[in-house]
């Protein structure tokens, strides 16, 4: 591949025709169904299909077959089939997005907000755009890269679905509905994850799980004069503290199951201990961290570990308290809190999720009416052993985009998709990266697409696509 051809077709690409396309993207509230239980209704979901459906489709790539499909009651899903080079083989490429997204979020900076898009300083602010609407973008602009230059490729598959930031809950129906046009992928690339920094591809090789759920204490039909009840009514708040002192310690914040810990393979310490190396204290300093707050570990190395090989449990959300401006003198009747369980790769989402609700509803403190109603569980993924063409297509591409090695990395969100692949096609191998870098915030304020590093990893994925061409003789 010619690098510097490729990556100046991408490059005019991208800014004259993806980055309008994501700008106007951004504009879109398609909040996941999780979010947005009227997502049908309020028509912003098929907005962004049908957006990003017909960019797709306006492309000049010959023989490409693309539909919206849609299976009753669930989001709808856009496939895309690219005949290969040669038409005698059935050898596959994956290609693999999402177009829904997280809710707003508070907390913006002045001048941005999460459907206001704002390019400043070669980024792209708003919400979705690098998780993960470039990636139907990206993956045609490989492709197209390729073809430009009359290269061979392997048949490509492109599926943008619109339930990944809910849990993916409808992609296994289609999965099933779409099996005989998938076929039996020798690759699989994913665009929906992180990078260390933006200097040199990286390679997602784990994904944790999580099991979430909404844990609820019960104490009162109704709020009481907290002079009349306190000393006689237990808190429900202090119920809820006391449950919680079940799964984690509240001085470390250590997770206590044992059944929701796994043992860490060698080669995935190896790998931490290299990006531990390569990044520094920017492994933490890339947080926006309050003056004078510590993180948690001793070290780079157990900090990247806690992130990507370890349970760790977050409050996302609280009910039954009042705004502070309301607040009167009230026991209140009940107090409800989000939980977050982030799962090593390896662990079982579903009984992950079992161990959890018998652990926390069993003998309720006060004899309170306790309730933990789960979310849709996930489980992790840990990659297969790279290939050694893989490796070494990987290294080529980070060093001609971007002149440093290939790095590898465990990523500390879920995928739903990748656990669901990795079961079903034990013998592909996986490309998982994504623009998800430094202070890109996915999911929370101020989210932002890196537009350069975006260019240059897309010109990696086409470096990639035509290697895996050539791995066997094409």
């Amino acid at each position: 591949m010619n690098q510097q051809a490729t990556q100046k077709f991408v490059d005019e690409l991208w800014m004259d025709s993806i980055v309008p396309e994501l700008v106007e993207y951004v504009k879109i509230p398609n909040k996941s169904p999780h979010f947005d239980p009227d997502w049908e209704a309020n028509g912003y979901m098929e907005d962004a299909v049908q957006q990003i459906f017909a960019w797709c489709t306006a492309q000049d790539i010959p023989g490409m077959q693309s539909e919206i499909v849609r299976l009753p009651g669930r989001t709808p899903l856009i496939f895309m089939e690219i005949p290969g080079s040669n038409p005698n083989s059935d050898d596959t490429i994956l290609l693999y997005g999402h177009l829904d997204k997280q809710p707003e979020m508070t907390g913006w900076a002045d001048g941005l907000g999460p459907w206001k898009p704002v390019i400043r300083d070669e980024k792209l602010y708003g919400r979705g755009g690098a998780d993960d609407g470039y990636a139907a973008y990206g993956s045609l602009t490989a492709i197209m890269a390729l073809q430009r230059e009359g290269l061979p490729h392997a048949r490509c598959v492109v599926i943008i679905e619109a339930c990944e930031e809910s849990g993916s809950y409808d992609l296994p129906f289609y999965i099933d509905h779409l099996s005989d046009r998938i076929g039996s992928p020798s690759l699989v690339i994913c665009l929906d994850s992180g990078a260390g920094n933006y200097e040199q591809l990286w390679l997602t090789v784990s994904l944790r799980g999580m099991a979430a759920g909404t844990l609820r204490a019960d104490v009162l039909k109704e709020g009481v004069h907290s002079g009349y009840a306190s000393g006689v009514v237990p808190s429900s708040f202090r119920v809820l503290r006391q449950l919680i002192a079940r799964l984690e310690d509240e001085k470390t914040g250590k997770v206590l199951l044992d059944e929701l810990h796994a043992n860490i393979p060698a080669q995935r310490i190896e790998q931490t201990e290299a990006m531990a190396a390569e990044l520094g204290d920017e492994v933490w300093k890339s947080y926006p961290f309050v003056d004078g707050v510590r993180p948690m570990a001793e070290d780079n190395v157990n900090r990247i570990l806690n992130r990507t090989w370890r349970p760790a449990l977050s409050y996302t959300g609280i009910e039954g308290l009042p705004e502070l401006g309301n607040a009167g003198n009230v026991l209140r009747p009940y107090s409800a809190l989000k939980l977050s369980m982030r799962l090593p790769p390896t662990v079982d989402g579903e009984l992950a999720t079992e161990v959890m609700k018998r652990v926390l509803e069993e003998s309720p403190p006060s004899g309170a009416q306790v309730s933990f109603e789960a979310d849709h569980a996930a489980s992790g993924w840990n990659a297969p052993e790279i290939a050694p063409w893989l490796h070494n297509s990987l290294q080529h591409a980070s060093q001609q985009a971007y002149g440093r090695d290939v790095m590898y990395m465990g990523e500390g969100g879920t995928i739903p998709f990748m656990a669901m692949l990795g079961d079903a096609f034990p013998e592909a191998q996986f490309m998982i990266t994504g623009v998800l870098g430094p202070k890109s915030n996915a999911h929370g304020p101020n989210e932002f697409l890196h537009i350069p590093f975006a260019r240059r990893l897309t010109t990696c994925v086409a470096q990639v696509i035509a290697d895996h061409h050539e791995r066997a003789g094409g």
